[in-house]
């Protein structure tokens, strides 16, 4: 009785072992793209496309207050490298505009307008990642290089857009091949 169990655990250990051998097939070494993690739509169930409000503030809190502060270092979309000083300039958008009077004699005249992104403006995050699968299998495995903070913002003719802020990049050999660019 005892060798049909030693040949069972030896043949189980052997396929186990054989599983586990085959490489990875690279599906993209990178791929770039936008989640939003507060829904878009009051329609939807609470969990499409939505991070719980605690949970969602507590994550771009510390992505913002960690940029600020040069906790994470951060990077441009060229990948040069952002002090706290760039963050701190990213975070407050400052437009002039000319405006002119309604009233005669329609003059015109310049504004400043000093809008700062808040915490609530973060409502999407970018992502840089590289996606492997398993043979034989459509188990996707992600390995994350970047996450980068999208804010939704207004431009100068008044129009909403998504405005990419900066990179924070997680992965250390990632960040070694910006290092010798």
């Amino acid at each position: 009785m005892k060798s049909w169990v030693s040949v069972f655990v030896i043949l189980s250990i052997f396929m186990l072992i054989s599983c586990q051998s085959g490489d990875k097939v690279l599906i993209t070494e990178k791929i770039q793209y936008d989640v939003n993690i507060k829904s878009p739509g009051t329609d939807y169930d609470w969990w499409i496309q939505n991070l719980v409000g605690p949970d969602r503030e507590q994550l771009v809190g510390e992505i913002l207050e960690g940029a600020k502060s040069g906790k994470y270092q951060c990077w441009d979309y060229y990948n040069e490298s952002l002090s706290p000083l760039d963050i701190r300039s990213i975070l407050s958008d400052t437009m002039i505009l000319s405006i002119v009077d309604n009233n005669p004699p329609y003059e015109t005249y310049d504004t400043t307008i000093i809008k700062t992104i808040e915490l609530k403006d973060i409502q999407r995050l970018r992502f840089l990642e590289r996606w492997e699968r398993e043979p034989g299998s459509l188990q996707i495995e992600k390995t994350v290089y970047g996450i980068g903070p999208v804010a939704l913002t207004f431009d100068p003719e008044g129009n909403e857009r998504w405005y990419p802020l900066f990179w924070i990049y997680v992965d250390d050999e990632f960040i070694a091949t910006l290092n010798k660019n």
